[in-house]
């Protein structure tokens, strides 16, 4: 998730009270007594825009912080053939936020993805590609952290340790927020094209090409009258998430003509507790250390295919 996705990875920070005993995010309750004061949409402020993405990617309440899950299926995209289901997937993220001196927020975010039979349900450790026709391992994906700063102005697009070199110039943060009925939707888009940290060369099989190109789009719903209330330090959404991104390197494509397209759904969760319960075995089995998010900013954030670099190694040849 993932691919910040602002920023990709991405994503992946999309997604009330938790026990103490995890010290997960705290989401304040409804009270019969006097209703807070209304804090009025305001689109066009760079500082409104930043309080409502920081509540919206994490808990603005010191010491807390929130789970995010999603859920959706990922598509092979070939010319000349229709788009094909492929797999599912399940993400489970935790997210903190730090606030700094000049009114920031440090986005901390542990993120992972899993991938889910369609026809049986279970989560995938193999796979058998239908373009292929050869059975593969499936690789989860595990960002540890997917970092980025929520400030008045729109942060620089990931650097994913150096590979991608696009710096645009610093614009005040006014996201693309619209007002339908009582639903407040905000529309944030991301397109990358950077050098890819599996070089062909070494990577044949896992390899896409030398550039990877990968774009994320994420669409937010809010009910205004939570938009409003300056009580709230999270700020309750669903929404849905769509990331178009070269074949999957343990695909074993290479450089096939076509890509994946993922297409899911996201919210935030009351605990861990509320993952399906196939996720959060294999969370606590696996991967243990995502109960709980981040507590300091650590460098460099990478995306899944940067750390696929890092963590696995070239496959084989296929024999014929």
């Amino acid at each position: 998730m993932t691919t910040q996705t602002s920023t990709r990875r991405g994503l992946l920070g999309r997604f009330l009270a938790a026990g103490a005993a995890v010290g997960a995010a705290s989401f304040p309750m409804r009270s019969f007594g006097k209703l807070p004061d209304r804090v009025p949409l305001a689109f066009d402020d760079p500082v409104w825009n930043r309080e409502m993405y920081a509540r919206i990617e994490g808990d603005t309440a010191p010491g807390k912080f929130i789970f995010g899950q999603g859920t959706g299926v990922v598509h092979g995209v070939r010319d000349g053939e229709p788009v094909k289901p492929l797999f599912g997937f399940e993400l489970f993220s935790t997210h903190r936020l730090l606030r700094q001196a000049d009114g920031s927020y440090q986005r901390l975010c542990r993120e992972l993805v899993f991938y889910r039979d369609l026809a049986t349900g279970q989560l995938l450790d193999q796979w058998r590609n239908p373009y292929t026709g050869e059975r593969v391992r499936v690789v989860d994906i595990a960002n540890d952290p997917f970092n980025f700063v929520i400030s008045e102005f729109f942060p620089d697009p990931p650097s994913y340790g150096g590979l991608n070199k696009d710096k645009p110039p610093k614009r005040p943060l006014r996201l693309n927020w619209g007002l339908v009925n009582d639903t407040v939707t905000l529309d944030t888009d991301i397109h990358l094209y950077y050098r890819n940290a599996l070089d062909p060369a070494r990577w044949p099989r896992e390899s896409a090409g030398p550039m990877n190109r990968v774009s994320e789009m994420f669409r937010y719903f809010i009910r205004r009258e939570d938009a409003e209330n300056p009580e709230l330090t999270h700020m309750p959404h669903n929404g849905v998430w769509s990331r178009v991104t070269p074949w999957l390197p343990w695909m074993l494509m290479g450089q096939a003509p076509g890509h994946a397209m993922y297409m899911g759904r996201f919210t935030s969760v009351a605990s861990a507790e509320q993952a399906a319960p196939a996720v959060l075995a294999r969370v606590r089995e696996r991967y243990p250390l995502y109960l709980t998010a981040p507590d300091k900013w650590v460098e460099p954030s990478y995306s899944s295919l940067e750390n696929y670099a890092r963590t696995q190694t070239p496959a084989p040849p296929r024999v014929p």
